[in-house]
C-alpha cells in the first residue's frame, strides 16, 4: 500500500470557541488522516494562534508514529536562540506565514541560518492567504452554505486582530534569495506558489536544488497544476510534495483527486511514490536520498 507524507497539516482549532481543549480535535484529525491513508504528517503548531508551543507539543507527541512537530514562527520575534530552543523541545521543522517584511529580509537570515545548522526544513506560505470562502468556486448569493460561512466570518471579524499581511512579502522569488544564501537549508514553498506565481515557482524549482513545493491549496490550484503542466513537465516530480491543508473531513477526497490527477498524467509507480512519500521523507530525514549511478 502506498505511503503518504502530508507536509501541510494545521493544528486544529475551533475558531468560534478558541478556548476549547484542542486535544480531542487532534485525536479526530489523526484518526481521520490515518483512515484516509496518511502515514506521516507535519503538524503545524503554535505561533500566533492556537496553543502554546509547550502545550501543542505535548499533544502532538501523543502520536509519535504519525505526527512530526513543526513550529509556526514569526521571524520578527523568533531568532536563532529561539529556534535552538524549539529544536531542543522536540520541533523538527518551521513554518512561516503572514510576515511583516519580505521573507528574504536580511534581519530574518540568522533565523534561517540556525534552521540550516539544525537540519530543520522550513515551510513558507506563498501568495495570498486563504479565507473562509473560496470565491473562485462559490458565492454567498447562490449557495446557502457559503452564506452561512460568510455570516460566521462577519460575526467573528470584530473578535480577530487586524491582519497586517501582504502576498507581496510571500513570493516564491524570495525563496530564490534564501536558497542561494543557504544551500543546505531544506526549503518548501506552499501551494505551488499560489495563483499569479506559478511561473516564478517553476523557475525557482528549476534551478535551486534545495527548494521544493507542496501542492496543497484546493481544486483551483489543482486545476492550474493540470492545465499548466506543472506536475512533471514545468516542475520535475522530484521537486513536488503533497500536503492536505484542508478540513479533516476533506482529506480523503483530497487524496482521491490527486490519484485521479496522477492517473490522467499516466505517472508510473516510482513517480507516484516520490510525490506521495519519498520526496518529503527525504526532506525530513526518513529516507536517504540517492544519486544516479553511471
Amino acid at each position: 500500500m502506498q505511503k503518504i507524507f502530508d507536509v501541510h497539516m494545521h493544528f486544529p482549532r475551533n475558531w468560534e470557541n478558541p478556548d476549547e481543549d484542542p486535544a480531542p480535535m487532534v485525536d479526530r484529525l489523526v484518526e481521520t488522516a490515518v483512515s484516509a491513508g496518511i502515514t506521516k504528517a507535519c503538524m503545524l503548531t503554535g505561533g500566533r494562534f492556537g496553543p502554546s508551543y509547550e502545550r501543542g507539543l505535548e499533544i502532538v507527541q501523543q502520536y509519535p508514529e504519525v505526527l512530526i512537530p513543526v513550529a509556526v514562527i514569526d521571524p520578527e520575534d523568533i531568532g536563532p536562540d529561539d529556534v535552538q530552543e524549539l529544536f531542543d523541545m522536540g520541533y523538527r521543522g518551521l513554518k512561516l506565514i503572514g510576515v511583516a517584511r519580505p521573507y528574504d529580509t536580511p534581519d530574518y537570515m540568522p533565523t534561517y541560518a540556525k534552521a540550516q545548522d539544525l537540519g530543520m526544513p522550513i515551510l513558507f506560505h506563498l501568495g495570498v492567504i486563504g479565507g473562509g470562502l473560496d470565491y473562485s468556486i462559490t458565492h454567498p448569493r447562490r449557495d446557502a452554505q457559503a452564506a452561512q460561512a460568510y455570516e460566521r466570518m462577519m460575526a467573528m471579524a470584530d473578535r480577530m486582530p487586524v491582519r497586517d499581511v501582504s502576498a507581496d512579502r510571500m513570493s516564491p522569488l524570495h525563496l530564490d534569495t534564501i536558497a542561494n544564501r543557504f544551500p543546505r537549508l531544506k526549503i518548501i514553498g506552499a501551494h505551488l506558489g499560489n495563483q499569479g506565481n506559478f511561473e516564478y515557482t517553476a523557475s525557482v524549482a528549476r534551478w535551486r536544488h534545495n527548494v521544493s513545493f507542496d501542492m496543497s491549496g484546493g481544486v483551483t490550484i489543482e486545476r492550474h497544476a493540470m492545465d499548466r503542466g506543472l506536475i512533471g513537465r514545468e516542475i520535475g516530480v522530484e521537486k513536488l510534495i503533497w500536503g492536505s491543508d484542508c478540513a479533516m473531513e476533506e482529506i480523503g477526497r483530497h487524496i482521491e483527486r490527486f490519484n485521479t490527477m496522477y492517473d490522467q498524467l499516466e505517472l508510473d509507480d516510482d513517480q507516484r511514490h516520490r510525490l506521495w512519500w519519498a520526496n518529503a521523507a527525504e526532506i525530513y530525514g526518513l529516507e536517504t536520498p540517492t544519486l544516479a549511478a553511471e
